[in-house]
């Protein structure tokens, strides 16, 4: 029985990393490099044409910055996952990916066994990050000064909330599924529907709503 392959677009300006990357792709068994870029441009262009199921993005790209280019697939393509990569751990550029609807985040000096886990983490719909970027993003949430919105009823159900409160805590839909001992199209038609009560188009954004509103 051959094992689904899970298609990652590459984008990252420096080659030999590139390449690197490439090859640890394809020498994974469930893994495939079904494109592999040095810039952004031309993105929507270069997606339509790949057969993708993840976007594996460096922060730091000339021309459109990674920050841009996931800004720009959220608006294109909301259901491909968005993996960043870099080699800085500055918060301020950590915030604004997450902001622009980034799924994970990683530092380059992750290893590829993780760096594999994490890939396929984000293709099942979990959030990963390296610990370290983890710790900067809860300290960001505890120490950021941001409002409660005023509409504080969402008429989640308790279903709703028990996998909202799973997805605050990091865990892929394929664990979500298993935890709860459904199905993974359960659990992806209840994110939509929380999707569709919080009013917000991702992980990341329905992970920061429950933080700040206290739904979980």
């Amino acid at each position: 029985m051959s094992i689904p392959l899970i298609k990652v677009t590459l984008f990252e300006d420096k080659k030999d990393t590139r390449e690197s990357i490439q090859a640890i792709l394809n020498c994974s068994p469930g893994f495939t490099c079904s494109g592999a870029f040095a810039n952004c441009n031309n993105l929507v262009k270069r997606l339509t044409e790949s057969d993708l199921d993840v976007v594996l993005m460096d922060i730091q790209m000339p021309g459109i910055s990674g920050i841009e280019a996931v800004a720009i697939i959220r608006q294109q393509y909301s259901d491909v996952p968005v993996l960043m990569q870099t080699v800085f751990e500055e918060e301020s550029k950590i915030f604004a990916a997450i902001c622009a609807g980034a799924n994970g985040y990683l530092l380059k000096s992750t290893v590829p066994s993780k760096y594999i886990d994490a890939i396929r983490e984000v293709a099942e719909g979990g959030s990963p990050m390296s610990p370290v970027i983890a710790a900067k993003v809860l300290k960001m949430f505890k120490h950021q000064n941001v409002q409660v919105d005023s509409i504080t009823d969402y008429n989640l159900s308790s279903r709703e909330q028990e996998i909202l409160g799973l997805l605050v805590d990091g865990l892929s839909y394929k664990l979500i599924a298993g935890k709860l001992f459904i199905n993974y199209e359960t659990v992806h038609s209840h994110v939509k529907n929380i999707y569709k009560k919080l009013h917000v188009s991702c992980v990341n954004e329905a992970v920061s709503k429950a933080i700040r509103n206290k739904l979980v």
